[in-house]
């Protein structure tokens, strides 16, 4: 892929990652926290940062998110997690996902763009599996907003390009 391009796509796809990052470092303690809400605000960014990293794979054998996450979110019998996630784990999770983003996009070709993905039930090309990512990691930061917004808490501001 040349420069351009990777840059566009890399300033938009971090630029979503910040979002998701700033919702999660903006949500009071009590939002947090708070299990009676469905979805739960830590789930939801939880899920988001989940999926960034697996729709980065390059497959799905062998996948495994860093501990202490697992494979649940996978599970069709829809298993949640027995507890809470902290902040510090989701954050440090999401400048995982953040690195192995840059990672993969810096290392895209042309070649590789035209093949399909590695997520079969999607029938996708590596490319737009790329902006398929971008977009699922962008609908849940806009949805953690609202949560915030809906909770009294001022949602963070649009980024327009990853820093």
């Amino acid at each position: 892929m040349n420069d351009t391009w990777n840059s566009v796509l890399w300033g938009q796809f971090g630029a979503a990652i910040d979002m998701l990052e700033r919702a999660i470092r903006a949500c009071p303690e009590a939002l947090w926290g708070d299990r009676s809400r469905n979805p739960e605000f830590w789930y939801m960014a939880y899920h988001a940062l989940f999926f960034l990293d697996y729709y980065l794979s390059e497959s799905v054998e062998g996948f495994m998110p860093p501990a202490p996450f697992t494979l649940d979110e996978l599970s069709e019998d829809g298993i949640l997690p027995d507890r809470a996630y902290t902040k510090a784990e989701l954050l440090a999770y999401l400048e995982h996902g953040r690195g192995k983003c840059r990672t993969v996009l810096a290392a895209l070709t042309d070649g590789a763009l035209q093949q399909r993905c590695a997520f079969d039930w999607l029938d996708l090309s590596v490319a737009e599996m790329q902006l398929y990512n971008l977009r699922h990691v962008q609908h849940h930061a806009a949805q953690l907003n609202t949560l915030l917004r809906i909770h009294g808490t001022p949602a963070p501001g649009w980024v327009r390009k990853a820093r």
